[in-house]
């Protein structure tokens, strides 16, 4: 984004985020996917790192993988109309058109709550000028596995069923990074634990409450902060693993 646009953008992301960035990623995946256990190359200058939206789809970014009129015939479109035509359609049937009019604002104006509160709650523990990046990548479950599950993440306030399932158990977004596989309780139980070893061992480990989160998140979308950079020379060599991805940009230049 550049101009006027750093300011307009991110707002604009909230209300559709899910639609714009989160689908066609999601899908791009899943081809990426499919192409490889097909052994078939990707196209060439295509980043399968680099994210994918609805604008790169429409500029032709993702030609060779998927189209935007694949994406818009059978990933966003059978939804649109399950969600915003059919769903509302019983309403009709009570009520004629005004009732069906009032269900299908009703259903828009719940995507939109749905997605600012997912923008809220996803986007602002994987963002912030005290977050790490990383230029290389690294084995599973290895110490440096853990050590960027940990810095490159950050937690809301966490404790108690009611704040857990309002911030919907991604206030724990540490706890996931290292332990994908775990349960939503079993996060709420190892959580204080893995903070005093954090702290044991002088591992930053961030928390903050959510709209702090946010604004550091608008902060790095606007371009008035960057995220951290982890230095090249504290990387371990022990574990460092270059990724199908790796291999793909690395062929490519």
């Amino acid at each position: 984004w550049e101009g006027s646009e750093r300011y307009t953008m991110p707002f604009l992301s909230m209300l559709l985020w899910k639609w714009a960035y989160y689908a066609p990623n999601t899908y791009k995946e899943l081809k990426v996917s499919e192409m490889r256990r097909k052994k078939q190359p990707l196209p060439h200058g295509f980043d399968p790192l680099a994210p994918l939206t609805v604008s790169d789809l429409l500029s032709g970014k993702g030609n060779g993988v998927f189209s935007f009129s694949e994406f818009l015939f059978r990933v966003i479109g059978p939804y649109f109309v399950a969600r915003f035509v059919l769903l509302p359609l019983p309403f009709a049937l009570l009520g004629g058109l005004p009732f069906y009019v009032n269900a299908v604002c009703n259903v828009i104006l719940a995507d939109i709550l749905s997605n600012i509160h997912g923008f809220i709650v996803i986007v602002t523990n994987h963002a912030g000028n005290d977050l790490y990046r990383f230029d290389v990548g690294c084995k599973p479950k290895s110490p440096t596995f853990y050590l960027r599950a940990v810095t490159s993440s950050a937690n809301f306030r966490t404790g108690g069923n009611v704040n857990d399932f309002l911030h919907g158990w991604l206030n724990y977004q540490i706890e996931h990074h290292c332990w994908p596989e775990l349960s939503m309780l079993a996060y709420q139980r190892g959580q204080p634990e893995l903070k005093a070893i954090c702290e044991r061992h002088g591992v930053p480990y961030v928390q903050e409450n959510v709209f702090v989160r946010l604004k550091k998140t608008l902060d790095i979308a606007m371009g008035r902060t960057q995220m951290r950079r982890y230095p090249l020379s504290f990387e371990c060599k022990e574990d460092q693993m270059l990724w199908n991805n790796d291999h793909v940009l690395a062929a490519a230049v």
